[in-house]
């Protein structure tokens, strides 16, 4: 266990919070979120809280399932939790309880599919004792991304799309059945039309479509539920971030980044999934390649559609882009290409700067070599110098670079020496991309740069230009100011 201070955000009050080691701060702050008060909170109490009440009534209603036993251990797991309002016992019309799919994945045995329609009819269950008059409960899952990218199925794939029918199955029919057995202690409220489609005859995951059509049957058993509606995708919420999950509901994972800047979880579990290093992977998509794919809106509407006749709330479907999408392709330069290395000199700072050019004769790639300038202030030129490169064989236009970095301020400045072509510059950016506006565009028309000290700021003659209509008159030191006075009277 691990103690750390957290707000549900940045301006809350921070109170202490104790959860299991390898919980990132992103949990932590949701449990600070969950857990009713603004004093110190742990896990283990946090959910004892809520869990208690629930476990008593079901022993109460003679159930002998290990309730309290198994609700806890669903925490632990991160396979489910129940929305805010239970865990501040204000249970509202509505009460929610979030699923983990990628939670219920394991690298040597691959997803549990029994252990997924326990937590559907234990999640049913609570939320019926901890709120025994609503009629409608949210169950859902979240994170189904990350559970396809641990699988290394293409979230765009048509076994995606089975995958998700199936667990859409067992969602509802392991929900259905639970309500039936509900409505026998506590009487019906709903037929049970088994109005939603069977599911996929077949899917990538062994017995995936097996736990899918038992799901099906247990519900075809059932005579009338107790609820009327039962399973939703929401919008995610405090009770996601507490279970690790990084895609709400059938979202897909738009970013490859974490919130910290790194990669996400599920970008890693793809990798993983494939065989590929991280190393690997960066250096392919520098060569242009796709080692992360990137979900299409359209398949994003696909899995909507895929997974709505099983639920009783859904999202807005997302609408795909109509129009045609163009995909940009790097350019590759020839492997032997031509080029030049020009040497200058700006404000007596020597730089080289080198080219090299597809075979119509176009700017494909430029490097600038510091003379003189510290480590530091090298490395970064050099890195700027491939980002341009990248964004030249990508489609970007020179001209845009062009206008976007000549008249950039900062030292070395001053006269060009060793080229023709430009007379001074404001800074060495500002050389390189006169230089090859003037040897790539035939650009002759930039204005002159105009000369100033290095490393200043706003310090140009138009700075000192006046703020009246008439020159002021030059400010005297204040002696002679007093030599100006005249005493008129006493």
């Amino acid at each position: 266990m691990r103690r750390v201070m957290a707000g549900a955000d940045p301006e809350s009050p921070q109170r202490q919070v104790t959860l299991p080691a390898a919980w990132d701060d992103t949990a932590a702050a949701a449990l600070a979120e969950l857990a009713p008060g603004d004093g110190s909170v742990a896990l283990a109490i946090a959910a004892h809280d809520w869990i208690r009440p629930v476990a008593e009534r079901a022993l109460r209603a003679g159930m002998e399932a290990p309730l309290a036993e198994r609700l806890h251990r669903m925490l632990l797991l991160r396979h489910g939790a129940p929305t805010g309002p239970v865990w501040r016992g204000d249970v509202g019309p509505l009460p929610g309880f979030t699923l983990n799919l990628a939670s219920f994945h394991d690298a040597a045995t691959g997803f549990d599919a029994p252990a997924f329609a326990e937590a559907v009819e234990t999640a049913v269950t609570t939320l019926t004792l901890a709120a025994p008059s609503a009629t409608r409960i949210a169950v859902g899952m979240a994170d189904l991304a990350a559970l396809l990218a641990l699988l290394g199925i293409d979230y765009g794939s048509d076994a995606s799309l089975a995958i998700a029918r199936s667990l859409g199955a067992i969602l509802r029919g392991r929900a259905e059945a639970a309500s039936g057995a509900l409505a026998r202690l506590f009487g019906k409220i709903a037929p049970a039309p088994l109005d939603w489609p069977a599911p996929a005859g077949s899917t990538p995951l062994p017995g995936l479509a097996e736990a899918a059509r038992a799901a099906r049957q247990a519900a075809a058993a059932v005579d009338g539920l107790r609820h009327a509606a039962l399973t939703a995708i929401a919008e995610p919420g405090a009770a996601d971030a507490l279970l690790g999950v990084e895609t709400g509901g059938i979202a897909p994972a738009f970013s490859p980044l974490g919130a910290a800047g790194g990669l996400s979880r599920t970008a890693r579990a793809w990798l993983a999934a494939k065989g590929v290093s991280a190393e690997t992977a960066l250096a392919d998509l520098l060569a242009g390649g796709d080692p992360l794919p990137t979900p299409s809106a359209a398949a994003h509407a696909a899995l909507h559609d895929a997974v709505a006749p099983f639920m009783h709330a859904m999202p807005v479907r997302p609408e795909p882009v109509r129009q045609p999408v163009h995909v940009v392709r790097r350019r590759e330069l020839p492997p032997r290409r031509a080029g030049y290395t020009q040497k200058a000199s700006v404000g007596g700072h020597r730089l080289y700067v080198r080219t090299g050019e597809y075979d119509d004769g176009t700017l494909g790639e430029v490097f600038v070599a510091l003379h003189k300038e510290g480590a530091a202030f090298r490395g970064l030129m050099d890195n700027f110098a491939i980002a341009v490169s990248l964004g030249l064989q990508h489609g970007v236009p020179l001209e845009a670079y062009v206008e976007a970095f000549t008249f950039t301020r900062f030292g070395p400045a001053g006269a060009v020496e060793g080229d023709p072509a430009v007379a001074h510059a404001t800074s060495l950016l500002d050389y390189t991309f006169r230089h090859l506006a003037a040897n790539y565009l035939g650009r002759r028309d930039i204005p002159e740069a105009e000369v100033e000290e290095a490393d200043t700021v706003g310090n140009g003659s138009r700075d000192h230009a006046p703020l009246l209509p008439l020159e002021l008159p030059a400010e005297a030191s204040p002696r002679a100011r007093r030599r100006g006075f005249r005493v008129v009277s006493k």
